[in-house]
């Protein structure tokens, strides 16, 4: 029986205008803080595409060395439908690749 190993490019992005380095980091590369780093781009946009089999991921940017969700935002959990608690009291942002 033959696995399907069909990946997808999926982007991520982040906006941090004054940052000089920006990461992601989540469960697709075991939490490294410094194996997925994005480019910057037009307006303090930054992104950067990773091919994900299908499944359900965590994750978060390291924006000059700081661990957020998005800069400015990563307190409790205020209603963000792309956010899920984690273990250290803060929160995770999630993507679902099909």
């Amino acid at each position: 029986m033959k696995v399907s190993t069909k990946t997808t490019s999926t982007p991520f992005t982040c906006h941090a205008p004054d940052a000089s380095q920006v990461f992601v980091s989540g469960t697709f590369n075991d939490w490294s803080a410094d194996a997925t780093p994005l480019k910057p781009g037009s307006r303090g946009k930054w992104s950067v595409k990773v091919a994900l089999a299908p499944g359900h991921y965590e994750y978060k940017f390291i924006v000059d060395g700081v661990w957020c969700c998005e800069p400015g935002c990563d307190g409790p959990h205020t209603g963000c439908m792309g956010c899920v608690p984690n273990a250290f009291g803060t929160m995770n942002r999630f993507v679902e690749v099909k």
